[in-house]
């Protein structure tokens, strides 16, 4: 019998850099919400494992263990074929790669965090509002929280963290400025959200200048109440008041810049 998974996008709302470890690991402080278009996958029993990939970004994706469904299905005991709608571009900095292999792991009631399989799989495994903290396995989540209506755009440029990281100077920055536990409504939110920053939106605009044209572009919108970067890029958000600004700021974006990857969601 066929069961299905739903692997959605990641997105840093703030990403704080403060520090870095002796093996290199970044530390970080990070408020993370899910949007609700992302990957899906598809299982079924069988003998042997394989993986098949289909949707509008499965160019380039592997079908074998370098995939990280793979290493997930290994890790979580699934044995079988796995379906892989790629639905997320890649290297967007949304978590594409991280949630679909949370999605194998939340699929097959793996009981461990996932952490082996990269520092995003813990939080991604969570798929609800979390802060995360640590190199990604401190996890608090954001119970409270409202659901957020935004716009997510990536203007197809593929951008690799290593590159980002390492065009971040200041790697000591302060961790976030104040309690995100106590917020009720997405004023409170986004007031909150205002305050903090994502410290790799730089450097990654020093990478692949065409973020600061997707910035720029967001945050002229009329319906736009805070735009920012999600993780080391190159998606980025803008926030909006109801799902009807989200839907017409999507329409204005994609008119204009057709090439790019826009989509309206609901961020949770």
């Amino acid at each position: 019998m066929t069961s299905e998974a739903f692997a959605p996008a990641k997105i840093n709302l703030s990403l704080h850099v403060t520090g870095q470890r002796g093996d290199g690991y970044h530390l970080l402080d990070s408020i993370v919400m899910f949007a609700d278009v992302g990957d899906r996958l598809w299982f079924s029993p069988a003998k042997d494992m394989a993986i098949s990939v289909t949707g509008p970004f499965a160019d380039g994706v592997p079908v074998d263990r370098r995939n990280l469904v793979w290493q997930a299905s290994e890790l979580a005991g699934f044995h079988g074929t796995i379906r892989l709608e790629k639905n997320l571009p890649h290297g967007a900095g949304i978590g594409g790669g991280s949630s679909d292999a949370a999605a194998v792991l939340r699929h097959c009631g793996y009981a461990g965090d996932g952490a082996a399989l990269g520092a995003d799989v813990p939080v991604c495994k969570a798929a609800k509002a979390q802060r995360m903290l640590g190199i990604g396995e401190v996890l608090t989540p954001l119970s409270g929280w409202p659901a957020l209506h935004a716009v997510l755009v990536n203007p197809g440029v593929e951008i690799a963290t290593p590159d980002v990281f390492k065009a971040l100077t200041q790697k000591d920055n302060p961790e976030i400025s104040a309690d995100p536990m106590d917020f009720s409504t997405a004023e409170d939110v986004i007031a909150f959200l205002q305050d903090q920053r994502n410290d790799l939106e730089a450097p990654a605009q020093s990478v692949a200048p065409v973020i600061t044209s997707v910035l720029t572009a967001l945050k002229g919108l009329p319906q736009c109440r805070l735009a920012r970067m999600s993780g080391s890029g190159a998606t980025c958000f803008a926030l909006m008041d109801t799902a009807q600004d989200a839907a017409s700021a999507a329409q204005t974006i994609a008119a204009a810049q057709p090439e790019w990857w826009v989509r309206p969601c609901v961020l949770s």
